[in-house]
Order: C-alpha cells, then structure tokens, then sequence
C-alpha cells in the first residue's frame, strides 16, 4: 500500500457509534414538559439526523413558542440536565455500542497520520454523556457538534478543519470520512467533499444510505469490508 494521505474520521453518535434506549428522546419531553407545559413537543417528527439545535427550534415552532436563541439555549441545558440523569437507568441490553465500532475507532488511533473525531449533532455535553456510559468518549479529541453550528454541512466542515489542524496539515491536503447512519449525514459528507461510510445500525438500511449517495454502506462495522473502507479507502 502507497502512503496515505492524512485522514480525517468524523463518527457520528446516535444510531451510528451507540444506542441510547431512547435517553435523548425522553429527555428532550422532559425539558419541554417543563419549561413549556408540552411534552409532546417533538412527537410528530423524526429526529434523525438534526441537530440538537435544529430539533428545539422545530419543536418551538411547532407548539408556538418563538425559537430565539435564549430559548433554544434554554431548552439544551434543562435537556442536559435531565439526559445525565436518564443514561445512567438505561437497561444495558437498550443502551450499547454498536458491533465492531471500539474496533474500529481503536484501529485508526493506532495509525499515524489519523486525527480520530466526532461529526454530531448532540452539543457537546451531550456527547460526552452518552459516550461516557460505553466507555468511549475518550478516544475522541475534537469534533464538529451541534453547538459549534446548527447546520450539519458546516458543524462537519468545523470538525474536518479541527482535525486537519491537529495533523497539522491543510484541510485541503486530507482525507476526510464521514461515518453515519443517516442520509443526512451522507448529505454533509457530500457537502464538503468528503468520503461517507453509511451503517446500517439506525433507521436506514446500507442499500438507502448507498441510494443517497453514501462512498461505502454496511450493515454495522463487523462487515468484512468495513474497516478497509475506513482505514484504507479512497
């Protein structure tokens, strides 16, 4: 094998690295139940996908209350209160890092010329706790998250830069990959250029993310081919 360029992976975290049993969801009802009266707030659209940010505003919006920035913060840290409290009861068989991802995260930290992050649309606290409970948060130094831009395009944009600087080389000069399980983080990947390895471990299958423009899909990161695609593919 020739050398490789330096590489960028950027995963993606519900649905992709972990399933959380539903904490976020709950805590989201919890945090609209209380500051607004309406738990129900985010019942009739599906999160995939959004961003932390972009769910609250939609969920303001729906129930009538203006979305403003003091709002929507408002909203993210009386959610964080209560997603710390709400991962910890999550049944271990509901809540669980999905196949062949610590190995896959651990075999890219082993590379030289690898900068190892996350491309999410969970502020960054609320990464932190979901990762904290499947013992993985640590293996991810920088990122582009929710709470770095509201759109996914540019928080993925954030994250390739973040560690194009920790190689310290151009973002231009980089390989960077996308990991998800969603078409719209596909749809970010193809908004910067990036490479996109699609799993099938949320709500969409390898042959939808592959009809959405994915690089690579597979049905989770035990597929044979998997780990070549993130490690060693174009």
């Amino acid at each position: 094998m020739g050398a490789m360029r330096p590489t960028v992976l950027l995963f993606d975290i519900d649905g992709t690295l972990v399933t959380t049993g539903g904490a976020g969801r709950r805590s989201l009802a919890l945090a609209f139940e209380r500051l607004h009266g309406r738990r129900d707030a985010c019942d009739s659209f599906s999160l995939s996908g959004m961003t932390d940010r972009a769910i609250v505003r939609k969920a303001l919006d729906i129930i009538g209350v203006p979305p403003t920035p003091e709002a929507i913060t408002a909203v993210i840290d009386t959610y964080l209160q209560y997603l710390a409290q709400e991962v910890p009861l999550v049944d271990e068989r509901d809540y669980r890092l999905h196949p062949g991802m610590r190995e896959a995260v651990d075999a890219a930290l082993s590379r030289q010329g690898f900068a190892v992050g996350l491309g999410t649309g969970n502020v960054r606290e609320g990464a932190r706790i979901k990762l904290e409970r499947v013992r993985i948060h640590d293996r991810f130094s920088f990122g582009g998250f929710g709470c770095d831009h509201e759109d996914r395009v540019e928080l993925i944009r954030h994250g390739a830069r973040s560690g194009a600087a920790l190689l310290r080389v151009p973002v231009e000069e980089c390989r960077v990959v996308v990991i998800g399980d969603t078409p719209k983080d596909i749809a970010a990947a193809q908004g910067i250029g990036a490479t996109s390895i699609g799993v099938g471990t949320g709500n969409f299958t390898p042959e939808a993310l592959l009809a959405s423009g994915a690089t690579y899909a597979f049905p989770d990161f035990t597929a044979r081919e998997a780990l070549a695609a993130l490690l060693d593919g174009r």
